[in-house]
C-alpha cells in the first residue's frame, strides 16, 4: 500500500471511529465497523466537481456536529436522570437546566460552559469536514473495489454484530421515542378523562378531619442513603438524631419505602405522583394531568375541611402552573420573608423553612394540609450548615449570615466525585436532623407528619442500576394515625426510623389510594 493508500486507511479508521460514537448511547453490543463511514466516503469521492464535494462535506459536518451534541446530551441525561435522551421530553427542560447552571455557577461561568460546549461541537464538525476533504482527494480505487466492499459489508451486517449503522440507529431510536412518547401521552389523557371512581374527584378523608397533615419532601433522600456503605456512616448520625428527637417528644414513627418515577431531578414528578395517585414519569404526563383537572390530595383535603398550602422556597420566579394545583395558598421564596443569604442553589436552609412553616401553622385556625419542598439537600451540596439548637433564634433568617460565603465553590468541589458524594451524605444528614428537630419542638396532638424523598440522587451518587426507592417516615403523637402504615398493605414499612432493606417499595402512585382506604369514607 502506497502513501496515498495509507492516508486513506488512517482517515477511514478515524471516520469509522467517529460514527461508532453514537453506539455508546444505544443498548446492546457495540459494532466495530460503521457502514455510514464507508457510504459517506464513497458519496464524497463520487462527486467530481470540487465545489460540490466542499458543499456536501460542509452539510455532513454540520449534521455530524449535531449528532455529537445529541450523544453528549444523552450522556448528561443518563448521569443526571438515570435514563437515555428523549428529545420529546428534554426540549421542555432547557429552562430548568439553564437555571441550575446559572444558580450554581453564576451567569458568566454558565455562559462560558455553554460556549465551551459549542466550541467542542464546532471543532468536531471542523475535523470531520477536514477528514472528508482529505479522503475526497484520493480515489476509492486505491483500495480496490470499494463498492463491492461496501455491498459485502451491508450483507455481513445482517448476520454479524461487528458491523452496524450506529448513527442511523441512534436517529431511528429518537424518532421511535418521539412517536411512542406522543402516543403514550395521548393515551394517558384519554385514560384520565374516562376514569370513573372516587380517585377522579375530590374524596374527603374523615379519618384525618381534625388533623394537620404535613407532607415534607426531602430533596434526593433515596434509599441508597441506608443501603450504600458509602453513605450509611455519614447519614446515620442525622437519622439517629431524628430518632432521638422523635423519642424525646413521645412520638410514634414508622418507616418504609416508595418507588419514585424519576431519579436525579424533576422532583415535581415525584410530588405529583404522590398527590394524584397516578404514575407521573415524565414532563408530558405532568402537564397532561395538571391541565385535565384531575383531583389530587389537595382537593381531597380541601373537601375534608383543611386549608391547603404549599411551601416552596425554591420558587423564585413566576410559577403559572402552580394555580393548577388548586392550593388555597402558595408560599414561594418571597412569601417566606427570608432575610438571610442564599447558599448557591439553596435559597434558604431547611431549618428556616420549617421555622417559617410553624409560624404559618400558628396563624391559621383549623386543620391544615401542607406540602413542603425542602431543598438543603439539593445539589451542589455545599456548604453544609450546622443545626441551630435554639429555634427561637432563627427569626427572619438573619442569623444564617454567619455562614455567608462559607464552604468552597461548587465548581471546585465537583472536580472530585468522592468529595461530592461525601457532601451529599452530609446534606441528607442535616435535612433529617432538622426535620426531627421540628417534630420534637412542634409536632403535638392532631398532627400527622410524613417525611419522604422525592427521588434518588443522580447515578453519579448511587451508581448505575440502583433502586429508585425513596425513604418515607410517618410520625405522629397519635399511634392510631401511624398504625395503618404497618398493616402490610404498603410493603417495606416497619416501626422505627429505618425501612425494611429487603423489601422493595410500592409505587408512589399507590399512596393516595392507600389514604383513601384507611382514612376515607367508610
Amino acid at each position: 500500500m502506497g502513501g496515498g493508500g495509507f492516508v486513506i486507511l488512517v482517515w477511514l479508521l478515524l471516520l469509522n471511529a467517529a460514527f461508532l460514537l453514537p453506539a455508546l448511547a444505544l443498548p446492546g453490543d457495540n459494532p466495530w465497523f460503521s457502514l455510514e463511514a464507508l457510504v459517506i466516503w464513497a458519496v464524497v469521492c463520487g462527486l467530481r466537481v470540487p465545489e460540490q464535494r466542499y458543499r456536501v462535506a460542509q452539510v455532513l459536518a454540520v449534521l455530524y456536529g449535531l449528532l455529537v451534541l445529541l450523544v453528549l446530551a444523552d450522556a448528561l441525561v443518563r448521569e443526571s436522570f438515570g435514563r437515555g435522551l428523549n428529545l420529546y421530553l428534554e426540549l421542555g427542560l432547557l429552562d430548568a437546566a439553564w437555571n441550575l447552571l446559572d444558580t450554581n455557577l453564576g451567569g458568566v461561568l454558565a455562559l462560558l460552559v455553554l460556549l465551551a460546549l459549542a466550541a467542542v461541537v464546532a471543532g468536531t464538525g471542523w475535523v470531520f469536514q477536514h477528514g472528508l476533504q482529505r479522503l475526497a482527494h484520493h480515489s476509492p480505487a486505491r483500495l480496490g473495489k470499494p463498492l463491492w466492499l461496501i455491498s459485502g459489508l451491508f450483507l455481513a451486517g445482517a448476520v454479524t454484530p461487528w458491523i452496524g449503522s450506529p448513527a442511523l440507529a441512534f436517529v431511528a431510536n429518537q424518532a421511535s421515542l418521539i412517536t411512542h412518547t406522543h402516543q403514550t401521552t395521548r393515551s394517558f389523557a384519554k385514560e384520565l378523562s374516562a376514569r370513573p371512581g372516587r380517585e377522579n374527584k375530590p374524596t374527603p378523608l374523615p379519618g384525618l378531619a381534625r388533623t394537620d397533615v404535613i407532607l415534607g419532601f426531602i430533596e434526593s433522600y433515596g434509599v441508597s442513603t441506608v443501603t450504600d456503605e458509602r453513605y450509611r456512616s455519614i447519614v446515620s448520625p442525622g437519622l439517629e438524631a431524628m430518632g432521638r428527637s422523635i423519642e424525646a417528644a413521645g412520638l410514634t414513627v414508622a418507616t418504609g419505602r416508595l418507588q419514585s418515577p424519576i431519579q436525579g431531578g424533576q422532583s415535581w414528578l415525584g410530588h405529583l405522583s404522590i398527590l394524584s395517585g397516578q404514575w407521573i414519569h415524565n414532563q408530558l404526563a405532568y402537564e397532561t394531568l395538571l391541565s385535565s383537572g384531575y383531583a389530587t390530595l389537595i382537593d381531597d383535603f380541601r373537601s375534608t375541611g383543611h386549608k391547603t398550602v404549599a411551601v416552596m422556597p425554591a420558587i423564585t420566579q413566576a410559577w403559572p402552573e402552580g394555580r393548577l394545583f388548586r392550593y388555597d395558598q402558595i408560599y414561594d421564596h418571597d412569601d417566606l420573608e427570608y432575610q438571610g443569604p442564599p447558599f448557591n442553589w439553596v435559597t434558604m436552609p431547611d431549618q428556616y423553612t420549617w421555622h417559617r412553616f410553624q409560624a404559618i401553622r400558628e396563624a391559621h385556625q383549623g386543620p391544615l394540609f401542607a406540602e413542603l419542598a425542602l431543598i438543603s439537600s439539593h445539589a451542589p451540596w455545599v456548604p453544609i450548615l450546622p443545626v441551630l439548637d435554639d429555634w427561637q433564634s432563627i427569626g427572619n433568617g438573619e442569623v444564617f449570615r454567619h455562614w455567608e460565603g462559607a464552604g468552597e465553590a461548587p465548581v471546585s468541589l465537583w472536580r472530585e466525585p468522592d468529595r461530592v458524594r461525601q457532601h451529599y451524605g452530609q446534606a441528607i444528614a442535616y435535612a433529617l436532623e432538622v426535620a426531627g428537630g421540628f417534630a420534637d419542638h412542634y409536632l403535638r396532638q392532631d398532627a400527622l407528619m410524613i417525611i419522604l424523598g422525592d427521588h434518588q440522587p443522580a447515578p453519579l451518587i448511587t451508581g448505575e442500576d440502583a433502586s429508585r426507592d425513596v425513604i418515607v417516615h410517618v410520625i405522629s403523637a397519635d399511634p392510631s394515625l401511624v398504625a395503618p402504615f404497618l398493616s402490610g398493605e404498603l410493603p417495606g414499612f416497619r416501626p422505627g426510623i429505618r425501612p425494611d432493606l429487603e423489601t422493595a417499595g410500592a409505587s408512589m402512585a399507590r399512596f393516595r389510594p392507600f389514604l383513601h382506604r384507611h382514612f376515607g369514607e367508610f
